[in-house]
């Protein structure tokens, strides 16, 4: 979002705590929010205070057309067992005719008015429009949760994760809209795997986040894992295999026989480096050795590892994520854990 934008979202922000009354520590926790896949539109700010949440539409004008969209996303929420009080429907206007305001009133919908210095382009909101980046750390939790569950309800989805709803649905209606989930009824599902696996490698290429490689005096893959686990476990240092090392272990599929990868922090390459570098070359040693690829990671990877024949290696949808992150490359294996996913 540009500077100008961030600014005119924190201006109504600053309006709408004085108007209803917010704490000082509401905020804005989604834009452009699809409440309901059924229901063209959007809500443009979904804004959360404690225990209620309130969608917010900013217009020039109010007009009919956004209270009778509201007055029927409460039908539907009604229809699937939730209470209008579960939100709060706000339309921010510059101009309230006195009908409409009457309208919206008797129908339980807020309505505060927006000064006229308010700077509001004719006819559109006040934030743009943007697609869920599927790859980013809330979004992959709702679709690796998706994957897991298959068929499930976006409700489920945000309670088993804990995201908001309005986030959870935004991640499944670009996903719907991309052709990699299809919704029936209030169900959904991943319909095309390999149309997400390719939008993941597009999104978060794995080379992006690799801090450099070495060499090891190990010979044999499995025993460097191990040995690196034990290592960097006594010295507290925060760890993880991914890519094919943990992808292998968790699927029994077919891995290098040269190379392991691992998760470290950047401020622990250093010691790695000289804890397991090769400490010299000869002519037998030359063009052995198990190579170590060292990533630095972009998420929290650490606090939900597991623990596979001695070796420490990150969640199932966080190797599931680094495999589609390679490509072509790691296609077969990726699919070969979306295969077993659930059971992992």
């Amino acid at each position: 979002m540009s500077e100008t934008a961030a600014s005119e979202t924190e201006e109504l922000l600053e309006i709408l705590r004085a108007k209803l009354g917010l704490r000082k520590n509401a905020g804005v926790e989604e834009e452009q929010v699809s409440i309901d896949s059924r229901l063209p539109y959007t809500v443009d700010f979904v804004v959360k205070d404690e225990e209620e949440t309130y969608f917010v539409e900013t217009k020039n004008r109010a007009n009919v057309d956004e209270i009778a969209q509201f007055v029927l996303l409460k039908e539907l929420l009604k229809k699937e067992g939730k209470e209008s009080s579960d939100f709060v429907p706000v339309i921010a206007a510059k101009i309230i005719p006195p009908r409409e305001e009457e309208l919206a009133k008797e129908l339980g919908i807020k309505v505060i008015q927006l000064p006229r210095s308010f700077k509001l382009e004719s006819g559109k909101s006040a934030v743009p429009k943007k697609k869920v980046k599927i790859s980013s750390e809330k979004a992959w939790k709702v679709i690796s949760r998706l994957l897991r569950e298959k068929l499930t309800s976006i409700r489920q989805l945000s309670i088993l994760e804990n995201v908001s709803y309005g986030w959870a649905h935004a991640t499944v209606q670009s996903l719907i809209e991309q052709g990699i989930v299809t919704r029936k009824g209030n169900y959904v599902s991943i319909s095309d795997k390999n149309k997400l696996l390719n939008g993941l490698a597009w999104e978060r290429p794995l080379k992006n986040l690799l801090a450099g490689e070495i060499i090891t005096d190990y010979g044999d893959v499995t025993e460097a894992a191990k040995e690196i686990t034990h290592v960097l476990e006594k010295q507290g240092v925060n760890f993880a295999f991914t890519s094919y090392t943990a992808g292998g272990l968790y699927t029994g599929y077919a891995v290098r026989h040269d190379a392991v990868y691992l998760y470290l922090r950047k401020d622990d390459l250093g010691f790695f480096r000289e804890s397991f570098g090769r400490t010299e070359v000869t002519k037998e040693s030359e063009g052995k050795g198990v190579k170590v690829y060292l990533y630095i990671p972009d998420r929290d990877v650490f606090s939900d590892t597991g623990k596979i024949e001695g070796i420490n290696v990150v969640s199932p949808s966080q190797v599931l994520l680094d495999l589609a992150g390679l490509g072509y490359s790691g296609m077969d294996m990726a699919k070969a854990v979306l295969e077993n996913y659930a059971s992992l």
